[in-house]
């Protein structure tokens, strides 16, 4: 075991390495600067889309905003609490600016997958529509490339099982039973039922309580985080000088803090910027490939605000709390330094905050991966997998909850960002398609952003 762990570590080294970083940014910035940085300009309209999009706009099982709320409640999860941490601790603050780096990338590659979903989407037996990479690199690029679509359905079928279930599962049930006492099993008990009660009813039971859950723990954290920010304001014009000069320049060891370089700031910033808003991982356009959207622009620039609102505002109250707060260097990392930070600024109630905001976090993305994991499996056995997947995920929920889940969570890592080779490569290709869809859909007359404007 130890000889398989010390193999599947040293791929993960590779995987998440300065390469595979350095793809994700190349390949962001490049349909960045290909999009002439629409999705940064067009934010505004993003949001706008999204409010009219709690209703139905076409062909689809769920309203365009539920797929937003469902592709968020996978990506609003622990690597907003515990990867942050995680990321500060290991590069110091200059981490922070680098996850903002990959948001600002990552809406465009968040965009373009969201426009190739809806655009190159199918209907399966039963009449629903599927999509995601496996589906734009099969309908969209040459019979050569098709190897890539199953190898992407492959590693997100098996990461699904670790880094969407038994891994927050466990998160889940370590802080209940940290701060309430309740034993492991018991937690995964409840959360396998929980799960259950949602899963079982698909996706439009799936987005009917993303589109309710969701919006309430975001802004419920996000006040909490600003109470922590505004109880630390003297420090907070320091903590955001610290996160653009440690990004340029190394941090001294100090206190807990082992110290860190430049590079470990860019390594550990963009690799936990990416886990946290997944944007290039292609987990996310298979939820918006279910939206019943006006066009594959419209939901696109939907999408993009996924990256946006994960990183830029709920991953940067994270980071700022823990840097204004002191303890950064304290030695704590994870999910312990995020609650240390809110504990600091509020004590008695930061630790329960955190533990509760880190449980709901993580029951969404259990939902959330559920769906794409699912759609994976689908993938390769058709429609009369999915009932037996689900009871089968379901099922995993308590094992992972009791186990040690070290060599499970190292697996998963590497499966994750595995899943990000084929996706980037099929995004590189069919990046021609993204860019005239985008120039045709602002070029034309009845332009859906003018019409639906003035509704």
């Amino acid at each position: 075991m130890e000889a398989l762990s010390s193999f599947v570590g040293a791929i993960n080294s590779i995987v998440w390495g300065p390469l595979m970083l350095l793809l994700i940014l190349g390949v962001g910035f490049f349909l960045q600067a290909g999009l002439k940085f629409m999705p940064l300009l067009r934010i505004g309209t993003g949001f706008r889309l999204l409010w009219q999009g709690r209703k139905s706009k076409g062909e689809g099982q769920i309203t365009p905003f539920n797929a937003l709320m469902t592709s968020l409640s996978a990506t609003i999860g622990t690597g907003n609490i515990a990867g942050v941490a995680t990321a500060v601790f290991l590069g110091g603050p200059g981490a922070l600016f680098w996850m903002w780096m990959t948001a600002l990338v990552g809406m465009a590659t968040k965009y373009a997958e969201a426009v190739l979903a809806v655009k190159y989407r199918e209907q399966d037996e039963l009449g629903n529509f599927v999509g995601g990479p496996m589906y734009y690199i099969k309908n969209g690029l040459d019979k050569k490339w098709y190897w890539l679509a199953p190898l992407f359905a492959g590693f997100g079928a098996i990461a699904g099982f670790g880094i969407g279930n038994g891994v927050q599962a466990n998160s889940v049930a370590n802080v209940i039973n940290t701060s309430f006492g309740v034993p492991n099993i018991v937690t995964g008990l409840v959360l396998m039922v929980l799960t259950a009660g949602v899963i079982l009813g698909g996706i439009k039971r799936i987005g009917d309580v993303a589109g309710k859950l969701v919006p309430f723990m975001a802004i419920a954290y996000i006040v909490a985080g600003l109470v922590v920010l505004l109880i630390n304001i003297s420090e907070l014009g320091n903590a955001i000088s610290m996160v653009f000069t440690y990004a340029f320049t190394p941090v001294a060891a100090t206190g807990g803090f082992a110290g860190a370089a430049v590079m470990a700031a860019i390594r550990f910033g963009v690799a936990r910027g990416v886990f946290s808003n997944e944007a290039g991982l292609g987990s996310a356009p298979i939820a918006h490939a279910a939206a019943s959207t006006a066009g594959p622009v419209n939901q696109g620039l939907i999408a993009m605000l996924g990256t946006f609102i994960d990183t830029i505002i709920v991953c940067s109250i994270t980071g700022l709390a823990i840097i204004s707060s002191g303890v950064w260097s304290s030695g704590e990392s994870g999910a312990a330094l995020t609650s240390l930070a809110f504990e600091t600024a509020l004590p008695g109630l930061g630790g329960y905050i955190i533990a509760i905001s880190l449980s709901v976090f993580a029951f969404t993305t259990i939902l959330g991966w559920s769906f794409y994991g699912e759609k994976c499996v689908e993938f390769f056995f058709g429609v009369k997998s999915l009932v037996p997947f689900r009871i089968l995920w379901c099922l995993a929920i308590p094992l992972g909850a009791a186990a040690d889940l070290g060599f499970v969570w190292l697996l998963a890592d590497t499966l994750n960002a595995m899943m990000a080779i084929p996706n980037l490569i099929a995004l590189a290709l069919l990046s021609p398609v993204v860019f005239k869809v985008t120039r045709e859909f602002f070029a034309s007359d009845g332009a859906t952003e003018k019409s639906s404007a003035a509704e």
